[in-house]
């Protein structure tokens, strides 16, 4: 079984042509892809439903967690592994590049723990920043 058919099966995913396709391009790639972008990659082999559908299925899995990174697109990346359907753990900096328009998951830097008023509850925790990220800033060297 290949690395691909491994993780659905570890996420209790049905095999699907379009789930190890989309499955592929997070592999891939670096970054966070927004619908557009996975639309655009895989050509019009898939309908925008199939494809908001499997997104939907791997976000609810754990395998991705979405990112909410100003553009106005929903852009996806990656869970690590201790994500699992019943939570995220995606506690990170999601960096955007204003050169390249790209979303980066940066797990290196430590976010220490919130402690929050008396009555305050978190559910969520959105952690962003924006500038030029390391491929743009060796090419503007």
């Amino acid at each position: 079984m290949n690395k691909l058919h491994q993780i659905i099966h570890k996420y209790g995913l049905r095999k699907t042509n379009c789930r190890t396709d989309v499955l592929n391009l997070f592999l891939e790639n670096k970054h966070a892809l927004a619908h557009a972008a996975i639309e655009q990659q895989l050509g019009k082999q898939y309908d925008r439903v199939t494809l908001y559908r499997t997104l939907h299925s791997f976000e609810e899995k754990g395998l991705l967690h979405s990112i909410n990174d100003g553009s106005g697109a929903v852009k996806y990346a990656l869970c690590k592994e201790a994500c699992n359907q019943h939570q995220h753990h995606d506690n990170h900096i999601h960096f955007s590049c204003t050169s390249c328009g790209q979303t980066y998951c940066i797990n290196e830097v430590h976010i220490p723990a919130l402690r929050m008023p008396a009555g305050y509850q978190v559910r969520e925790l959105h952690f962003s920043a924006q500038g030029i990220c390391s491929s743009c800033s060796k090419a503007q060297k």
